[in-house]
């Protein structure tokens, strides 16, 4: 299973940037999704998660209303809007996938299977 991550780059604080995650090599339907993103000197920390369904979201408290996760099963892709970015958003943005239909979401970066290699959102103040 194959995770590509896209869509980062430099932007002005108050700006949008959407990341995608296309995963291949596996049945994305029965995955569930999450992003999470790595600071320097920080540990990574949980964004977002999206069930299989898509019926099931959680943020974390620090991006709720300014970021929203979403799903295409017929694409394979995976998707964070965000939205209002923060200089303290800047971070390695990474998706993985989790072999799972369970309803519910995970949060922590270990109870994934796969990994995307990351992207790297940079904010200006």
């Amino acid at each position: 299973v194959q995770l590509q991550a896209s869509g980062g780059g430099l932007v002005q604080a108050g700006g949008s940037l959407r990341l995608s995650c296309a995963v291949s090599g596996g049945t994305f339907g029965h995955y569930s999704m999450g992003w999470f993103r790595q600071a320097p000197g920080k540990e990574r920390e949980f964004v977002a998660a999206i069930s299989w369904s898509g019926g099931i979201i959680e943020y974390a408290d620090s991006v709720k209303g300014r970021f929203t996760i979403s799903r295409n099963n017929p694409k394979n892709t995976v998707y964070l809007q965000m939205n209002s970015l923060k200089p303290e958003d800047t971070a390695v943005y990474r998706c993985g996938a989790e072999d799972s239909t369970a309803l519910v979401v995970r949060k922590k970066y270990y109870e994934y299977d796969y990994w995307g290699q990351g992207t790297q959102v940079t904010v200006s103040s």
